[in-house]
């Protein structure tokens, strides 16, 4: 049986705690079986830590964004993307996420049930101490607003764990402007207008290893800012030279 390459990409500041966990759950051996070989892309953007050296030792593949911003570090990993690859997914390097469940992302892609899949936390097995009553309930109305402006059949707008077909990576990526953690709002809102077809798969959350880079008030108004610009977004030639969220 042949396989079929799938890119990870995963965007890094100072997570030299979680990193090395992170790529070392991926169960390679179990995927080969199922005909995925894996490309590990670790994009450190700027760390100040040993995050880049981790991921080496641990056998990833590593670029440095030095722009500080989820989005910029996303938008340089979807740049790197080999053109081999037959899908791409997405996780964040702390640790929450389990890599281990990746092929339950991959199969909906691989047998044609849908283009992109994303891993829902609040549907999903959170454990105690992963998501304090603030984000969840602001998860739980982005969330809703998704579904009811957007039509998107998802569960979890700000999850950190997505599976696409490369192709809508193709398509999307030269329209993604988000510097910061409005990239999963951004990327959610405008596949869901370019009518790609999304579903959701329940994944466990865990406490992250090492400390956390998002500021809830701050990062959640741009999140919500992002959720507007969108509803009536159409591509344009000029997105990709557009750029907000400049963090201070």
């Amino acid at each position: 049986m042949n396989s079929q390459k799938v890119t990870v990409v995963i965007p890094c500041y100072n997570e030299s705690k979680g990193i090395g966990k992170v790529i070392n759950g991926f169960n390679r051996e179990r995927l080969l079986h199922y005909g995925y070989e894996l490309d590990i892309l670790v994009v450190d953007n700027n760390s100040t830590d040993n995050t880049s050296e981790v991921a080496r030792n641990a056998g990833a593949r590593v670029i440095v964004e030095t722009t500080k911003g989820k989005g910029n570090a996303m938008r340089t990993g979807f740049k790197n993307v080999s053109d081999d690859s037959t899908y791409v997914v997405m996780l964040d390097g702390d640790d929450t996420y389990s890599s281990s469940e990746v092929h339950r992302l991959l199969e909906p892609l691989h047998s044609y049930f849908c283009e992109v899949v994303i891993g829902s936390r609040l549907n999903g097995k959170m454990k105690e101490g992963s998501m304090t009553m603030f984000n969840h309930m602001g998860n739980w109305v982005f969330s809703h607003l998704v579904r009811y402006f957007y039509r998107a059949n998802v569960t979890d707008v700000l999850t950190g764990y997505f599976a696409w077909k490369k192709y809508v990576i193709d398509d999307i990526a030269p329209h993604l402007i988000s510097d910061g953690f409005a990239i999963e709002m951004e990327m959610i809102t405008k596949m869901a207008k370019l009518g790609y077809e999304i579903y959701s798969v329940p994944i466990s959350y865990h406490p992250r290893s090492g400390e956390t880079n998002l500021r809830p008030v701050y990062d959640g108004y741009r999140i919500l800012k992002m959720f507007f610009r969108n509803l009536f977004w159409k591509i344009k030639d000029n997105d990709a030279d557009e750029h907000i969220e400049v963090t201070a």
